[in-house]
């Protein structure tokens, strides 16, 4: 986790090109404040003959798996890009700049690339991203978060992608009364991080169960804890009939393992950033597959939709023996609805940062193929209010299915109402 400094990692097939750009309002270190030759508007990150977009990424912290998993998945999308003629006719390259998922190491990466990039297609962390959102606002740098708390709606230039962790929650509290016989005088756990993560779950959750006419109980934690034996046994005898869990990966799957051994045989539901693929080779595999269902804005990446199955082959074959995970799908989600706006952008004669947040805001109905559509428009809600029901299986690419397909939870619209979304 502990980096000395941030590794910038060019991913461009092209690269050759921008040293060689030349031209009155180019310049070759990306920076740009005139039209190009072709007369488009251009700025910071935009030259004749590139586009240069940004990633603020974890590659040796707690979601260094996550990161790598995107970073491929857009280098993927962009070196395709590039062989089918680039965005306004400039090869797209992207700077990684490697965090460890350290707010004062993202802090400095953002100083480092922002004055020569249009755009974050990829920022990992709602932490990194609260403590950035100002000056990505100042800099209209149209940013993708890698995260999903409401306390990011509400910025021109930010973009929370798919639903909020509290809309999944409503979600996962609905598909517990409607499939696992939870009713009125219920008590739901909730085991969550502290901090915005969790604090935005732990809102969805309390809500969705008021309404229901039950109660939550929640156990909040750290990242660095890892071992949940004593919340399992506050929620055992707290006589919980359901857990939801908002936290990482190896929580999740303590949580599951401590559980199942306890005898808290209850059913589990995780938000997204919960689950990953590995955790089916670890002992508490038995547990979460007979246990654990995942709230999700995306698809399984085993999903049949056309579009997911066709970036998965290009996966394998571009990276091959590399896992293919969710993050492999929001990544490529991600590049591709950054790349649509870029064309917009260009279509409307600007790549200047503040016309490229404009093409994005203009989006009603977005669609990659690898989900459900989005609504850009509206910088007070998400995105998208459908939520999929996935559950692990072994022998899945991804090691997830879908158990049910997106839809809006009951009860989603009046709370966005009563939150003044």
């Amino acid at each position: 986790m502990n980096v000395t400094h941030p590794t910038r990692i060019l991913l461009a097939s092209a690269l050759s090109a921008l040293l060689l750009a030349t031209g009155c309002s180019s310049k070759a270190d990306g920076k740009n404040t005139g039209d190009g030759a072709d007369g488009v508007k251009s700025g910071p990150g935009v030259t004749d003959t590139s586009v240069r977009l940004g990633a603020l990424t974890d590659l040796t912290g707690p979601y260094a798996t996550l990161g790598k998993s995107i970073v491929q998945a857009q280098q993927m999308w962009a070196d395709e890009t590039n062989a089918d003629g680039g965005i306004c006719g400039r090869k797209v390259e992207i700077v990684v700049e490697d965090h460890g998922y350290d707010v004062q190491k993202a802090v400095t990466a953002y100083a480092d690339i922002s004055a020569d990039v249009v755009a974050l297609p990829q920022v990992i962390g709602s932490p990194v991203v609260a403590a950035l959102i100002d000056d990505i606002e100042q800099d209209s740098m149209l940013t993708f978060p890698q995260a999903w708390a409401a306390s990011l709606l509400g910025k021109d230039s930010v973009q929370v992608l798919g639903t909020t962790y509290d809309v999944d929650m409503i979600a996962a509290v609905d598909f517990l009364t409607r499939t696992k016989g939870l009713k009125k005088g219920d008590k739901i756990g909730h085991v969550y991080f502290e901090g915005d993560y969790g604090a935005n779950a732990l809102q969805g959750s309390t809500w969705a169960a008021e309404r229901a006419g039950m109660t939550v109980t929640g156990q909040k934690i750290k990242a660095t804890d890892t071992d949940l034996t004593a919340q399992v046994s506050a929620l055992r005898a707290a006589g919980v009939k359901a857990v939801l869990v908002s936290a990482g990966p190896a929580q999740t799957a303590s949580l599951a393992g401590v559980a199942a051994s306890r005898g808290l045989r209850v059913p589990i539901v995780s938000s997204a950033p919960g689950y990953a693929p590995q955790l089916m080779k670890t002992p508490a595999a038995k547990a979460l597959e007979a246990m654990l269902h995942v709230v999700s804005a995306a698809p399984a990446v085993s999903s049949d939709l056309p579009g997911v199955q066709r970036m998965v082959a290009a996966y394998q074959k571009k990276y091959p023996g590399s896992l293919v995970d969710s993050g492999v799908l929001s990544g490529y989600n991600a590049a591709q609805l950054m790349g649509a706006d870029l064309k917009k952008a260009c279509a409307a004669g600007s790549l200047a940062r503040e016309d490229v947040v404009k093409a994005h805001r203009s989006q009603k109905n977005a669609d990659t193929g690898l989900g459900t559509p989005q609504n850009f428009s509206d910088v007070d809600r998400p995105a998208s209010l459908a939520t999929y029901v996935l559950r692990p299986d072994a022998k899945a690419v991804g090691a997830l299915v879908i158990a049910e397909d997106a839809h809006e939870a009951p009860g989603v619209a009046e709370y966005l109402a009563s939150s003044g979304s």
